[in-house]
């Protein structure tokens, strides 16, 4: 009898290149205000989702649609691991 663990789909995978940008790609295109207010003082580690949320929702209320990200761009994000969902430590100074 075999047991095998079933981990979450895209688990651990990297990151898709099937037209989908890289979330550092996506970065380069949010405004430098909008970026800096999101990550200050945190820029020595992995962004966060909140981090990400927030700029989503600047963005949004500015009206600007085309520069978020879709759906599946996010979800390659958080399943390939370039953005955290949570953080149980933070980087040392």
């Amino acid at each position: 009898m075999q047991i095998s663990m079933t981990l979450p789909k895209g688990y651990g995978q990297k990151a898709s290149t099937s037209g989908k940008r890289s979330f550092e790609d996506w970065w380069r295109t949010v405004p430098e205000d909008l970026r800096s207010k999101s990550r200050k003082g945190d820029e020595g580690n992995k962004p966060l989702l909140n981090q990400v949320n927030y700029v989503l929702l600047h963005l949004h209320l500015a009206g600007k649609h085309d520069a978020k990200p879709s759906h599946e761009e996010l979800k390659d994000w958080l399943h390939s691991g370039q953005v955290d969902v949570l953080r149980m430590n933070t980087a040392k100074k």
